[in-house]
């Protein structure tokens, strides 16, 4: 995925977070804003160095990330 190339980890950069590559903006900052119901147009006029391949980098992220996560039965 060409979009995942657009997030970086760093362990001296946010504590490791994932961000958005060349900023400080974390993954998780960005995916928090959109789940708030923060419009992805304000939510580029409140950040102006991200782009909406940013926006869709860090969807795509989490998607990835949610697919690899392990579920574990109820026992």
């Amino acid at each position: 995925m060409q979009f995942l190339d657009r997030i970086s980890v760093d362990p001296n950069i946010r504590f490791g977070k994932p961000c958005v590559r060349g900023t400080r903006i974390t993954v998780g900052e960005v995916l928090g804003h959109l789940a708030s119901g923060m419009p992805e147009t304000e939510l580029l006029a409140n950040f102006p160095q991200l782009t909406h391949e940013d926006v869709l980098a860090c969807l795509a992220y989490a998607a990835e990330r949610e697919r690899r996560t392990l579920s574990i039965p109820a026992a």
